[in-house]
């Protein structure tokens, strides 16, 4: 009996070996949360969580995959794996589905959102240029890096999905910063961003000529929601409401009334977020702002402790891409930023972008796992 439990000990120990022992916990629990949350905003229907239960299952398979394949071989395959992830890019312009552009590919039992994919590789293929080239960048690396993110985020403004082109723009910029990009660069852009944020809050709706109306129409909601109340400003004031709702510890799972009575919109989506604060409370929202800290701080200690800079700068990225993501989801929930239709990592509802996030950090953990050893 001891010997069949040492062999069973011993082949958990070779099946786990590659899983970080402080990513893996941190992500399940969030996962947890996740399906509960997806259970109550669904009104206790089984379809939508069963469903998000197999995209964890399926990321989860992956990120045991990737955790175990070496990082140089990895690091070898990213140009081709960034050239595969342009082609349902591509496609999606000819074949895509969906509400204001062409988002996604009907595969028949569900649907691939591509530009999901694009936020993993393309750091991937930014973190494999830099690698290649003496740190900080010079003028002509940099000018090709900046080519390389055109690419993606191009391809994403044609399907006319504004709020993850600026995320997948946000995963190349993070992956800049890490390089050592000269610091006046970064001035610059933060003048360029405050000044297109105060425009967004201030400027006349006539100089954003270039966007469509329902583009427009939600720059003007974000600038005052109260205007249209039951019309455009109507997500935000509703989701402001079951942010508030909750108070300190919420109002208990299953019993929020934004979303059971139909008032909070997209509530296993885009603002899932909101009915985690209003049945959860402050409490529920600290625990998975933690968690996502927690998992950020790690990725950045990993990112910290590699041995080279491909591990360095995807690691990195990573960590910093899943802040980013966050905190366009906060704050376009709590009406601090425009809606632009960006989902809570691993807490809102979709299976693409659940399966990119979990692959990613199948990523970490093999950079982790199988870094190099000190020459």
């Amino acid at each position: 009996m001891s010997a069949l439990l040492h062999l069973l000990l011993s082949l958990l120990r070779r099946f786990v070996r590659s899983l970080d022992p402080i990513l893996t916990p941190a992500l399940l629990v969030l996962m947890a949360i996740g399906l509960a949350v997806q259970y109550s905003a669904s009104n206790a229907s089984l379809r939508g969580v069963i469903a998000q239960a197999v995209f964890y299952g399926v990321g989860l398979a992956g990120l045991w995959v990737i955790s175990r394949l070496p990082a140089h071989l990895i690091k070898q395959a990213t140009p081709a794996i960034f050239a595969l992830s342009m082609l349902p890019m591509v496609a999606v312009l000819f074949i895509g589905q969906g509400k204001y552009g062409n988002h996604w590919i009907n595969l028949g039992f569900f649907n691939v959102q591509p530009a999901e994919l694009c936020k993993l590789t393309l750091p991937m293929l930014l973190a494999w240029h830099f690698d290649r080239h003496r740190l900080p960048p010079s003028p002509s690396v940099l000018l090709t890096a900046l080519a390389i993110i055109a690419v993606p985020v191009g391809l994403t403004l044609l399907q006319r999905d504004l709020g993850t082109a600026v995320l997948i723009l946000a995963t190349g910029v993070f992956v800049l910063f890490l390089a050592g990009t000269s610091w006046w660069w970064w001035g610059i852009a933060a003048t360029v961003g405050g000044g297109g944020f105060a425009l967004a809050k201030w400027a006349p709706i006539e100089w954003f000529w270039f966007l469509r109306p329902y583009q427009q129409q939600r720059i003007l909601t974000f600038r005052s929601p109260d205007n249209d109340p039951l019309g455009a400003g109507w997500n935000i004031l509703q989701s402001q409401i079951a942010i508030g709702g909750g108070g300190l510890t919420g109002k208990g799972w299953g019993l929020g009334t934004q979303s059971h009575l139909n008032y909070l919109p997209e509530h296993t989506t885009d603002f899932a977020f909101s009915v985690l604060a209003e049945e959860f409370g402050w409490l529920g929202v600290v625990l998975v702002l933690t968690l996502y800290l927690l998992i950020i701080a790690r990725c950045l200690w990993i990112a910290a402790d590699a041995r080279d800079g491909y591990a360095r700068l995807l690691a990195g990225t990573i960590g910093l891409s899943l802040f980013a993501f966050v905190f366009v989801n906060g704050g376009m929930v709590a009406g601090l930023l425009p809606v632009v239709g960006v989902p809570m990592p691993l807490l809102s509802y979709g299976g693409t972008s659940a399966v990119t996030i979990l692959l990613g950090f199948g990523l970490v953990m093999a950079l982790r796992a199988h870094r190099p050893l000190r020459g």
